[in-house]
């Protein structure tokens, strides 16, 4: 049960992320890996709810935030794909196991082996400085070899926006090394002191955007090579970014994001993703 040491903390704080090496081990990787091996085996997506995704802010509204399948998937476990992976019918191109971009989004962990995992990070939560945190999603992102999609740049806060901010804290777990050559997280250090750019906005109609990203300095990004096993804590306002994968390996990892929940938190009824009656979001601590 593994806790920050006051340096750690301290670098958290500047930076906007951490990286932990070595938080899991390989056993425990692999099981996850098999575990989610298995739930990819028994999907059955029917062709009207093949999603692709996209962080590009045109077709993410399109794609995404106009789909029932996306917008209900807060309390589901779903599945959403790389893009040029169907034909104009919806039926595959490549194996579907080979399609998928990423899993989510329901908060109680994409299979067993996921709460198992946000269980034992309890400790390490504790020592950021969370009270009450809820788990709001969870994901599992798969990085394909040679067409995994880019993440463009972005803050975690302008999707899981809060009152006040700097509520919002995201756990991301290498499952395979993230190297420069197969899409590893880029950051903007500080970045997380300066409020958020841009807000995604549910209504009846959709979704759509307040504000605009700005058009950052390339130069400003710093590489965050992850062994697997190795864990990174992203403040919810931090800019971050990955590259498409053109390697021959994949970089597969599991995300998830927490909310502290304690007296005066406001978890915005904007949001697109929303906590339901039969599942809401649930404590971190048991």
């Amino acid at each position: 049960m593994a806790c920050l040491s006051p340096s750690q903390l301290k670098k958290f704080q500047e930076d906007g992320f951490l990286l932990l090496e070595g938080f899991l081990t390989a056993d425990e990787c692999m099981a996850m890996q098999q575990r989610i091996g298995e739930i990819v085996a028994e999907m059955d997506v029917p062709l009207h709810c093949r999603t692709e995704f996209s962080t590009q802010e045109d077709e993410q509204l399109r794609n995404q935030g106009s789909t029932d399948y996306f917008l209900s998937s807060g309390d589901k476990i779903r599945f959403f794909f790389e893009k040029g992976v169907f034909d104009k019918k919806g039926n595959f191109l490549v194996p579907p196991e080979k399609s998928i971009n990423k899993i989510g989004h329901g908060p109680g962990g994409v299979c067993e082996q996921a709460g198992i995992v946000a269980f034992i990070f309890q400790a390490l939560v504790r020592s950021v400085g969370l009270q009450m945190p809820v788990v709001v999603q969870s994901m599992y992102i798969f990085k394909q070899p040679h067409f995994g999609g880019e993440v463009s740049p972005h803050q975690d806060a302008t999707f899981l926006y809060t009152e006040p901010l700097g509520r919002v804290l995201g756990v991301w777990i290498a499952m395979e090394d993230a190297l420069l050559e197969n899409g590893c997280l880029w950051f903007i250090p500080g970045s997380h002191t300066r409020g958020v750019s841009r807000r995604m906005i549910r209504a009846p109609a959709g979704t759509s955007f307040l504000g605009s990203e700005p058009a950052w300095d390339s130069n400003l990004f710093v590489p965050l090579p992850v062994r697997r096993g190795g864990l990174v804590l992203i403040h919810g306002e931090v800019v971050h970014k990955s590259e498409q994968n053109l390697s021959n390996h994949s970089r597969q990892a599991y995300t998830f994001h927490l909310m502290e929940a304690a007296a005066g938190t406001v978890w915005s009824p904007e949001n697109w993703l929303q906590p339901t009656t039969e599942l809401p979001f649930p404590p971190l601590y048991i």
